[in-house]
């Protein structure tokens, strides 16, 4: 019995200073990290005019999309009060008492799709009439109400897109307490178009500025490399490899981008604030409750995380460009 425990007890013995070198490299490699992403900030600290310019320009260029972007989704959010916003209108059945018909709003008013309902009883209909056509002498002389009660109703906001508000207006429409129904598409498909068309114009805009941020990192890199080339050959000498050479490159555009992003930040935000007393007053003159909204935490993250990214990928780009022109003679 004690054979089996002794080979197991040899094997755990081998075992053990491979681990233990594994995990040591991995301490020197993460310590390593630490060190040259510390290194790289304070050295960029060090230079904050430059360096301020440097988060400037990336933060303007991160903040265009990214106000543009802010605009359509408030945009989208007024449209839930909007006229023009999708809206069904339900005729209901001249056999449905006022009574029935709030009913019916209440039922339609529990479905997931459905944001907001309305009900127009028949004597509401009838004094609208009276008032609005002009007619008011004519309609004190009709024996009985002609007219039904209408329920009219907003699609929810997830629920707006056209194909959708046609397929939620089929179905309330064959209910059976509706006569007829009426649903005004073209706002509908005019609306969705023009935002569809903003949110393809913020990619594209996007895409640009983020190419626009990787050159003038890129740049910015590739004058860092050329300041530090006497530096690169020493290293090179004492037997420095490629990817330690760069890795403080890499960390330095990581850094302009992350600082690019929160001045876009700071741009977005500022703009919400100098925005939201004037849009609050306009919309109080339409007697209207809505509020400019700003991005949410997730936004937040994802405009630093692109920025980061597009710093990166500049510092990646001018490495491979240039640092390997640099070797020791």
């Amino acid at each position: 019995m004690a054979e089996p425990t002794l080979r197991a007890d040899v094997r755990k013995s081998a075992a053990s200073p491979r681990r233990i070198m594994l995990r040591d490299r991995f301490a020197a490699y993460a310590l390593h990290h630490r060190q040259v992403a510390r290194d790289s900030l304070l050295r960029m600290l060090r230079k904050p005019l430059g360096s301020l310019a440097t988060w400037l320009v990336i933060g303007i260029a991160l903040a265009l999309p990214g106000g543009l972007y802010i605009a359509i989704d408030n945009l989208e959010k007024l449209g839930t009060s909007w006229d023009g916003a999708p809206q069904i209108s339900l005729f209901l059945r001249m056999s449905v008492d006022d009574a029935a018909a709030h009913a019916f709003g209440e039922k339609l008013a529990r479905r997931a799709d459905v944001a907001q309902v309305h009900v127009i009883s028949r004597e509401q209909a009838l004094a609208e009439f009276r008032q609005q056509s002009g007619f008011g002498a004519v309609v004190d002389q009709l024996e009985s109400n002609p007219l039904p009660a209408v329920v009219t109703l907003r699609p929810a906001l997830g629920q707006r897109d056209a194909e959708v508000v046609q397929r939620l207006f089929e179905d309330v429409k064959g209910l059976p307490e509706v006569e007829r129904g009426v649903l005004d598409l073209q706002w509908v498909q005019r609306l969705y178009a023009i935002l569809a068309i903003g949110r393809k114009v913020a990619l594209a805009l996007g895409l640009m500025l983020g190419l626009g941020v990787i050159l003038v990192v890129g740049n910015t890199i590739r004058l860092a490399i050329e300041s530090r080339r006497d530096e690169i050959v020493v290293v090179k000498l004492v037997g420095g490899t490629n990817a330690f050479v760069r890795r403080p490159f890499l960390y330095t555009g990581l850094w302009f981008g992350l600082g690019g992003g929160l001045v876009a930040l700071g741009i977005l935000v500022g703009g919400l604030i100098w925005l939201g007393n004037p849009i609050g007053y306009l919309a109080d003159l339409y007697s209207s409750q809505f509020a400019l909204s700003g991005l949410d935490v997730g936004h937040m993250l994802a405009l630093l995380a692109a920025g980061a990214a597009f710093g990166w990928a500049g510092a990646w780009w001018a490495v491979q460009r240039h640092l390997g022109a640099i070797e020791p003679r």
